[in-house]
Formats: structure tokens, sequence, C-alpha cells
């Protein structure tokens, strides 16, 4: 019997913005995607912040890094593109949307592009942040140290204190909100539509 071996190839990315201070150890991610035999690219791009001024800063900073990874993507020949977020930042991204967005949406697992030949997936979307930290604890991970000036103006933080104050409530909250976003009823929701 044959074993089935999936054919693909890996390339680990990190895109910078040059204007704004976030800063990682860029040795330790080369040394660590070395160890697994897995090319190592890092990127560097920039915005103007007093062109586009009405945006958020963190929208902005996120918003180019993201063009700027999919630019990489296309020049490297890739077909998916594999984030790291997890149950945690999905759930978050629920509720910001839900309060400051008035939508009820997030970051799916698998998300195929309708533009062009690329699809972006999110392998950690099942996993909490405490079990990833679990797993950085046991296997050694270096921490990587966050120096964005702006993290603490950013809703994701206040998002993520509500859901710990929510598990107070009921210790399965996050649970509760994935199941919501795969058990919704249409029918009792209000419509669009005119009667």
């Amino acid at each position: 019997m044959k074993l089935f071996k999936p054919q693909f190839k890996i390339t680990a990315a990190h895109i910078s913005v040059e204007n704004i201070p976030y800063t990682s150890d860029l040795e330790y991610l080369e040394k660590f995607a070395s160890n697994f035999g897995i090319p190592f690219v890092h990127h560097v791009t920039r915005f103007e912040e007093t062109t586009e001024k009405p945006l958020s800063i963190c929208y902005l900073c996120s918003w180019h890094r993201r063009k700027a990874l999919f630019d990489l993507a296309v020049q490297l020949n890739c077909n998916k593109i594999a984030l790291g977020h997890h149950l945690d930042d999905i759930t978050e991204t629920l509720l910001m949307n839900l309060f400051f967005q008035g939508s009820f949406g997030t970051m799916p697992p698998k998300l195929p592009m309708t533009k062009f030949d690329m699809t972006i997936i999110r392998p950690l979307a099942l996993i909490s942040e405490n079990e990833i930290k679990e797993m950085e604890r046991i296997r050694l991970f270096k921490k990587q140290i966050k120096s964005c000036p702006y993290e603490k103006d950013s809703s994701r933080s206040d998002a993520k204190k509500l859901i710990a104050d929510l598990e107070k409530w009921n210790p399965h909250v996050r649970q509760s909100i994935w199941s919501a976003m795969e058990n919704i009823k249409y029918d009792y929701l209000p419509s669009k539509k005119v009667i």
C-alpha cells in the first residue's frame, strides 16, 4: 500500500512596515525556518499616513502588510497564504465587526479569493491562544517581543478583555461564539426584504 505524500512547497514570509516601529527578531525567525528547510523572505513596505488620514493607523498598517504579502505570494508563484490567526483572533474579530461595523462576519478558516488564484487558509483556526502558549512553552519557542506604539489603542485588546469577562459567566463562551457562527438561524433574524 502506497502512502499519500502531499506535494507542496512552503516559504515563510515576514512583512515589515518601515514607518511603524514594530520589531521582530528576524534572525531568530530565519533560523527557525531554516531548521525545517523552509526558505525565509523578509519584505519591507511603507505607507503615508498623512495622505490616508481618515483611516486608523492599525487599519492602514494591516491593509498595507496584507497587500505586500499578496504581492509577494504572487511573485513566489504561491496559490495559498497560511496566516496564524487562532480561535481567539477569530472570535474577537466577530465581536469587533458586530459592535463597530454592524456586521456579522469574521475571518474564515478558508477564504478563496475571487480576483485571482489565491486562497487564504488559517490552520490554527480551531486552536485557542492559551493552547498555542502551552505549545510555545513545551517546544521552547522564543516569544516575539511586540513593540507597536499603537497596539494599546486597538479595539482588539478591549474585545479580548470582554471575552475574558464573559468567561466568568460562561467558561465555554469562546466555543459558544464559534458554534453560533456555524448555527445561524436566518429565519429568526431581521431581513432587509420588504414584506
